[in-house]
């Protein structure tokens, strides 16, 4: 009898299904889509059906978010391991039975559906580096860190050897931000961080040396080399590689304070901002919106950012911290490297705008994200209620 007293009605588990999410991470992700919509409407309105399947991506990336944030932070470590294991394996079907489109092998047919392993392991990693940092916890020493950046880089070769540099970098910044987390030593953090800044001062002060015909780089493919050089000067050849970043720029400059107006961007709808509703998208927003609307957006990101931060801080577990803390910067890596390629201050490395660029793996693969920092907030919630 007393069970069948304490069994819950069916609206506290209506209530428990849709109840316990998190009002300022839920207020950031309405607020940051409703920016992608007005930008995809502006930019692809005239461009086949990119504004509609846009909002279907964004419905099915809401979808994801609900979904995944029934789970517990202990299911998503249960499967961590099986997603990092499957995410490899299809990552070597990729090497040996790829598909290949505009000279990169990144695609794997699998009958019923084409999809892109490499996107799978922009979650499975970070998601299987937790795991072992938790297994650790209490007993962490250097070899844990050697072991997981063995880890990190077998899905980082693979997917470089695509190759698909920005997809690569996504998937390692995932990861050291997980080894960040974990407590790597800033021993280590530190000369590499000193030697890449030395890179660079050298790249700039040598790059028309660097950049000249016949010098090989050496650790990069002659595009990546061309896209390095095409930010050091992109008036070198500017209606060919350097046209992508000049007219970005143009478009983002001419925005001014307050932008042109909603679907008034001579750059965009005269059709001179290229890939205008995917990876170019910011510069056509910035045309219309300025540097007002630039400044807005740029707030979505910041609040949605130390909101899951936070969410990071408070989690009670070694592996939702560390989850939670490197989904989170995840979304800054993307935003950052977005907006500054577009800016002319990074180079192009293809890497879209989340909840404004255009693209139905990057949707889902930004809902999974968001989804995990729900599950991990709404944990916590309903254990405290």
């Amino acid at each position: 009898m007393n069970g069948a007293f304490d069994k819950p009605a069916p609206w506290q588990r209506l209530a428990r299904v849709f109840g316990g999410f998190d009002g300022p991470l839920a207020a950031a992700i309405l607020l940051l889509a409703a920016i992608g919509l007005v930008a995809m409407y502006s930019a692809g309105y005239d461009h086949g059906t990119r504004f509609v399947d846009h909002g279907r991506n964004m419905l099915l990336a809401a979808l994801v978010i609900f979904l995944v944030a029934q789970l517990t932070p202990q299911q998503l470590m249960q499967l961590a391991v099986p997603l990092y294991v499957v995410g490899v394996v299809l990552l070597l079907g990729v090497e040996f039975f790829g598909i290949t489109r505009k000279g990169a092998t990144r695609w794997i047919d699998l009958q019923l559906i084409v999809i892109q392993p490499s996107e799978i392991l922009k979650i499975a990693t970070p998601l299987m580096l937790a795991w072992w940092f938790q297994r650790r916890e209490g007993q962490l020493r250097a070899p844990d860190f050697v072991a997981a950046l063995v880890l990190l880089a077998i899905p980082f070769g693979l997917i470089l050897k695509q190759p698909d540099l920005g997809t690569a970098l996504l998937v390692l910044a995932g990861g050291l931000y997980v080894m960040f987390f974990a407590g790597l030593s800033w021993w280590l953090i530190g000369p590499a961080l000193a030697v890449g800044a030395v890179g660079i001062v050298l790249l700039v002060a040598f790059g028309d040396a660097a950049c000249q015909p016949g010098v090989d780089w050496q650790v990069l493919r002659d595009y990546q080399k061309q896209r390095v050089c095409t930010l050091l000067d992109p008036t070198a050849d500017p209606l060919g590689k350097g046209f992508h970043i000049i007219q970005g720029m143009i478009a983002i400059g001419s925005g001014g304070m307050t932008g042109k107006g909603f679907m008034n961007g001579t750059q965009t709808h005269l059709e001179f901002i290229p890939e205008r509703t995917t990876d170019f998208i910011f510069a056509a927003y910035a045309e219309e919106f300025g540097l007002l609307g630039c400044v807005l957006l740029l707030l979505g990101f910041v609040f949605l950012i130390f909101r899951g931060l936070m969410i990071a801080a408070e989690a009670p577990t070694l592996f939702s911290r560390l989850l939670a803390g490197a989904v989170t910067l995840g979304f800054f890596t993307y935003a950052m490297v977005n907006m500054g390629m577009v800016s002319g201050i990074l180079p192009v490395v293809g890497i879209p705008l989340p909840f404004v660029s255009y693209g139905g793996t990057a949707m889902v693969t930004l809902g999974l994200g968001l989804g995990i920092l729900m599950s991990i907030a709404r944990s916590k919630r309903l254990m405290q209620s």
